[in-house]
């Protein structure tokens, strides 16, 4: 069977290092068309009993015109095949180590009409001044083709590299209690160093924790939809709870790396233990 092309950057050491000094210097990478047809139609599929609900976000940061689809691992195990894919964790496991963690995993959807996210960077929750390494690492899987129209993810690339805790237009404490209507047009935050990562369907941007992005206004008639499993260290604390989000009955039969990535794993020497053993020992057999 030939391998996809990004099999073989994976392949050769050296095209992997040509890629990793990318991601240095510029704080994400783009893999366009990484997921075949048929793999986006069973991730929309099984998305779409979840996105029916219409659950809106409850701040200026979720989006008031935006669902969110968290816990995804316990919905189906289509999910966690995702959040294994070979090419994220390569570059997981080479910037946060082999006992890397998913810290998160949702889907976020957004509809027509939605404004844009504050600016804001995945590892500000581990409140350490910049600059400094990233703590993180996101992954940005699109579901749906991400135009210049749609809300396509805004970044500043090399701003990973700043040492600024703040910008004009960022997330602030207020913003998780920020429920009020805003114009499409109302943009503090805009920034003529703004990049829009466009991407068709099935395509893959990572991002550095520390990298500043936002969440673009959806200008379009139609929902942008993406899937984002974000990783950290093994020692740090994640975002998500993974121990309650994904029950143990559940945990048992996804693949043996996705339970590793969700706690059932130790990072050495013995942090992660249960009991004084291996969590992995306490899942039902």
């Amino acid at each position: 069977m030939e391998r996809e092309y990004w099999q073989e950057s994976l392949a050769d050491p050296t095209r992997f290092a040509a890629l990793r000094s990318e991601y240095d210097r510029d704080g994400y990478l783009i893999f366009p068309s990484v997921l075949p047809a048929d793999k986006i139609a069973e991730l929309r599929a099984e998305l779409l009993p979840h996105l029916e609900q219409n659950v809106a976000g409850r701040n200026d940061f979720e989006g008031l015109r935006t669902n969110r689809v968290y816990a995804m691992l316990a919905k189906s195990p289509c999910f966690a095949e995702l959040a294994i894919h070979p090419l994220v964790l390569a570059f997981a496991e080479a910037d946060l180590g082999r006992e890397c963690l998913l810290s998160a995993c949702l889907a976020i959807n957004i509809h027509p009409g939605e404004t844009v996210q504050p600016w804001h960077y995945d590892d500000s929750h581990y409140r350490l001044p910049r600059p400094r390494a990233s703590l993180s690492l996101s992954a940005f899987w699109t579901i749906d083709a991400t135009t210049d129209d749609n809300g396509a993810t805004e970044i500043l690339p090399g701003s990973h590299l700043w040492p600024e805790q703040q910008i004009a237009g960022g997330n602030t404490l207020s913003t998780f209690s920020d429920r009020s209507e805003k114009s499409q047009d109302e943009d503090p935050g805009a920034r003529p160093d703004a990049v829009k990562a466009i991407m068709p369907a099935g395509s893959l941007m990572i991002a550095k924790g520390t990298l500043w992005h936002r969440g673009g206004a959806n200008r379009s008639a139609q929902p942008r939809l993406i899937i984002t499993p974000q990783y950290c260290p093994g020692w740090a604390r994640t975002l998500e709870n993974m121990s309650l989000a994904v029950p143990p009955e559940i945990a048992v039969t996804l693949p043996e790396r996705a339970r590793e990535l969700i706690g059932y794993s130790i990072h050495p020497p013995f942090m992660g233990y249960v009991d004084g053993m291996h969590p992995r020992r306490i899942l039902p057999h």
